[in-house]
């Protein structure tokens, strides 16, 4: 399908800490910056790290719930809520684009942190419905691109693509303070996905163990990874990819984002 004037991008997002829902920061500052640039969607699709489940599913239901998955955290951050309505239309349409593929219309998740922490600082009235789809665990790299080739026509419907994780995420070797030094192979690692994701090589990033011999020190598990083909398998051969802010927190936490489609930030 050829892209219309208002054909949307596709994004993934490295959402960090949940603590970035309340805060002000870089990374936040750029998340907002986004919202207001973008033309507004009729919807957002959003795939989260925190979402990985035995099955495909989509939520389906006309109120999400706001999902407090997390623990440790400051009750502000437990009192937060986003009330975007669903989008039961939307989950049947990509109920339709997956098949012969079996996806559940889900009515019992709702909204987790990898989607909201992210969509408080873009559309922070919480006013465009959002359906999130759940990432199957069962599957290999190449499924979850396959079914972000098949959600691309969603970009041309007005929903916005959001894969939400972080592309290195090793929890176990984080390293506390807000000036902690990123791990070399972690700032390795990332620019490496950086440049494959620059030079248009879908296969080395579906490939990603492959890259480098620390690669499963940076990705030690896949769920925050694969987001990003999602918004990979979304991409048209025209589109501009750019990354609207990037670096390394607490050692080995990256938050690289990346945008593919037209750029509307002039």
């Amino acid at each position: 399908m050829e892209k219309t004037a208002n054909t949307l991008p596709a994004l993934f997002i490295g959402h960090g800490s949940p603590m970035n829902t309340l805060e002000d920061n870089r990374y936040t500052r750029v998340w907002h910056a986004l919202g207001r640039s973008l033309p507004r969607p009729r919807a957002i699709l959003a795939i989260s790290a925190h979402w990985y489940i035995g099955t495909t599913a989509v939520t389906a239901m006309a109120r999400p719930k706001t999902i407090h998955d997390f623990g440790g955290f400051p009750q502000a951050l437990f009192d937060f809520q986003y009330s975007a309505p669903g989008d039961p239309a939307l989950a049947a349409r990509i109920q339709a684009l997956l098949a012969p593929l079996t996806v559940v219309a889900d009515h019992d998740w709702g909204l987790d942190h990898g989607t909201w922490s992210i969509l408080a600082h873009m559309f922070p009235q919480a006013d465009i419905p959002v359906v999130q789809l759940a990432i199957d665990a069962r599957q290999p790299a190449a499924f979850h691109h396959q079914l972000g080739q098949k959600l691309a026509a969603l970009r041309d419907e007005g929903v916005l693509i959001l894969g939400s994780g972080n592309l290195v995420h090793n929890l176990r070797t984080i390293r506390w303070g807000d000036d902690a030094p990123p791990y070399p192979w972690a700032s390795r690692i990332e620019q490496r996905l950086k440049d494959c994701l620059a030079n248009g090589d879908p296969q080395a990033l579906i490939d990603y163990a492959a890259l480098d011999q620390e690669a499963p020190l940076a990705i030690p598990t896949p769920e925050h990874y694969l987001p990003l083909l999602y918004v990979l398998g979304a991409r048209r051969p025209d589109d501009r990819i750019y990354f609207p802010v990037e670096g390394i927190d607490l050692g080995s936490i990256g938050m690289l984002s990346v945008f593919l489609g037209q750029d509307y930030s002039s």
